[in-house]
């Protein structure tokens, strides 16, 4: 299983909160299957992700890659494990957010 790093972790859980708020019981299923897709493709093929968004070319990072999963943006490092350092909803001002 991929890991999270504390900050990507509270990003899914804002995430969470925002659509429990609205209740949004098909949001959050949503999201929760987006992150499963996205760790399963990231334990697949790690070194497959994109260098940045397409929208966001300046989020190029060494040892950073980025994976789409249905409405989500997900970061990772690729080092000797791969982890899930960001997660955002598509239209979220991901470089204000970085």
């Amino acid at each position: 299983m991929t890991g999270y790093t504390g900050e990507a972790l509270e990003q899914v859980r804002a995430l969470r909160r925002h659509y429990e708020g609205l209740d949004r019981d098909a949001a959050i299923r949503a999201l929760d299957q987006a992150l499963a897709e996205a760790e399963a493709k990231i334990e697949r093929a790690p070194a497959k992700g994109l260098p940045a968004p397409r929208p966001y070319p300046q989020l190029a990072r060494p040892g950073r890659l980025w994976v789409k999963s249905r409405r989500y943006w997900i970061a990772y490092q690729t080092g000797p494990a791969p982890v899930i350092v960001a997660v955002f909803f598509e239209t979220a001002d991901i470089p204000g957010r970085l």
